[in-house]
């Protein structure tokens, strides 16, 4: 069984250690995320020394680089995932967005070509059933800023009905 103090100061000796392992192998954009790994890490951590599984083969800064290097690899795919499923929801929202009564395949069309062209290319590649990867790649472009993009593109297909409503 470990204490709270002796914990404590493994925290406070090893933390540049973990913290420059989250930072290496947790990819840039989910650097919002490193205090979540951090705690991860040290949790995890704390556990496997509450059991007695550190067995001292290696030195506890290796030990805890390993573990921080292992959790920022699972929460980054943990974090891929979130993001798919976000989108595939904003895929079909948009899609199931047009009513019943609102524009037809021309009408579609005709939004998109009033939107800018890099808005245009993703609304393009999207309404072919590509997704967010795939259009991704094709463009050249991160996969975050494809989403912004969707998500933007989606609000001036709003207002453009809304100025076709009103005028």
């Amino acid at each position: 069984m470990i204490s709270d103090r002796d914990f404590a100061s493994i925290v406070r000796e090893t933390k540049a250690v973990v913290l420059s392992a989250v930072r290496s192998h947790l990819p840039a954009r989910y650097f919002y995320a490193i205090d979540d790994v951090v705690q991860e890490t040290y949790i995890r951590a704390f556990r496997a020394l509450e059991k007695g599984s550190f067995r001292g083969d290696a030195a506890m800064t290796s030990w805890l680089y390993t573990i921080a290097r292992n959790e920022s690899i699972r929460i980054a795919k943990k974090l891929d995932r979130e993001e798919e499923k976000a989108v595939r929801h904003a895929d079909k929202e948009l899609l199931e967005s047009v009513p019943d009564d609102g524009p037809d395949a021309d009408d579609l069309a005709a939004m998109i070509e009033r939107m800018p062209d890099e808005y245009r290319g993703v609304f393009s590649l999207l309404l072919q059933g590509k997704k967010t990867t795939a259009i991704s790649k094709e463009l050249g472009i991160p996969a975050g800023t494809v989403k912004s993009r969707i998500f933007r593109g989606r609000e001036m297909m709003r207002r453009f009905r809304m100025e076709g409503c009103n005028g």
